[in-house]
């Protein structure tokens, strides 16, 4: 459990550097299960995400060793997790059933966990293997893929990330090829298939709607650095944006960020791109329009810190966010902080430029907490930020620290 205090601080300025991807690292560290000679993954974050992800693996037979900012994994031997709690407390958990089903012939996991954000089902992760001949099954809170794999076309009814990320690492050793239409086309999408063709794969397509993958024997170990933390990123931004600030985020993706920094630009913020990274500078003066899409659409993780950029602007902003069901649950916490926000369903609008004021707010999944804290920036008083279920430390590396050193006035109890 951790409490953020949370001060004024009206201009942000200078330097952060943008950590790797978590949303990267997962199912990398997932597609190490496939290569029979150790992966070494360079920079990898300290989130309790991936300490989850690592004891998942080591569940799974795999040996993980952090040698401080590296990670080896070593996957020689397999087995089926028998640590049904390490697998339930992390979502990305789920990316396992395929490498093991493909490395096995068996994959069992218990049901994953993670933010109630909505329904995350995996009829489309399973379907899919059924599609590249496993048997399937879902008894209670585990969910089973058993048999040889061979290649085949799968269509995805949705854009899945993680269905898309399951599949492909399946279909790397199944026999044959395979072709997924209507897949993901995430940065993190592209990462995952650039470490897996590192280790010898044949894929093609990734980034596009259409992957096609030509099945091998075998894959090898190799070394990699994932890709920047996009999301790190885009909150950092939204932080310039609410407080006129003027920073650098190093090392930050232009392209990875398109759909978030239009709007940034829309609101009335200068966002500049070198080959340092992000420059941005400004405050965000207007109300935007968001809607969120799969990529390269605005991402959802991104909805709720740019609904707190709304709640400083001026004018109306309407939101839709047609991902997930539930992600909404920041409003609740911006409002009794003086925000003007209306929701109903999917959609929520909000009347920018109320002044917001201090109070005791729960942050009640990862990126409402970010949001949350965000919010702090501007509000008069204090703000007393409660994450007791360390939504926060599992997505951001030390964000209140990042934030500190551009002169933010914050402090973790």
């Amino acid at each position: 459990m951790s409490t953020y205090l949370i001060h004024p601080s009206p201009v942000l300025h200078g330097e952060a550097q943008i950590n790797t991807s978590k949303n990267a690292v997962l199912p990398i560290m997932a597609g190490a299960l496939l290569c029979q000679s150790p992966v070494v993954l360079h920079d990898t974050p300290a989130l309790t995400d991936v300490d989850s992800m690592a004891e998942v693996l080591t569940a799974c037979g795999a040996r993980v060793e952090r040698r401080g900012r590296d990670m080896r994994i070593t996957a020689g031997d397999l087995r089926q997790p028998e640590d049904a709690q390490a697998v339930q407390r992390l979502r990305a958990s789920i990316l396992v059933l395929g490498p093991l089903c493909a490395r096995l012939g068996e994959g069992r996991v218990a049901l994953p966990g993670g933010c109630a954000i909505g329904q995350r089902p995996i009829d489309i992760h399973l379907r899919g293997l059924k599609t590249l001949g496993a048997e399937v099954s879902q008894e209670g809170s585990v969910a089973s893929a058993k048999g040889s794999l061979a290649g085949g076309s799968i269509y995805l009814d949705f854009p899945s990330v993680g269905a898309t990320e399951n599949l492909l690492m399946a279909a790397v050793l199944a026999r044959g090829v395979t072709r997924i239409e209507n897949a993901a086309k995430e940065p993190e999408i592209v990462d995952l298939a650039d470490f897996l063709t590192a280790c010898g794969a044949r894929i093609l397509g990734a980034g596009t709607g259409t992957l096609v993958i030509d099945g091998v024997r075998q894959l090898r170990g190799t070394e990699y650095t994932p890709i920047p933390d996009r999301i790190e990123a885009g909150t950092l931004a939204c932080a310039a944006a609410i407080t006129e600030g003027s920073i650098l985020l190093r090392g930050a993706r232009s392209d990875h960020l398109r759909a978030l920094l239009f709007k940034l630009r829309e609101t009335g913020m200068l966002v500049q791109e070198d080959s340092r990274g992000l420059c941005l500078r400004g405050r965000a003066k207007r109300g935007v329009d968001v809607r969120t899409l799969s990529y390269p659409g605005f991402p959802t993780d991104l909805q709720a810190p740019m609904m707190t950029v709304c709640c400083k602007a001026k004018g109306q902003s309407v939101f839709l966010e047609t991902i997930f069901e539930n992600r909404y649950m920041h409003a609740v916490a911006l409002s009794r902080m003086g925000a003007d926000i209306r929701t109903e369903g999917r959609m929520a609008v909000v009347q920018g430029g109320q002044t917001l004021h201090g109070a005791a707010v729960e942050a009640t999944d990862l990126r409402a907490g970010a949001a949350l804290m965000l919010a702090g920036l501007m509000a008069q008083g204090e703000t007393r930020l409660l994450d007791e279920a360390g939504h926060i430390d599992r997505g951001y590396e030390h964000l209140d620290e990042k934030l500190r050193g551009l002169g933010a006035d914050i402090c973790k109890q």
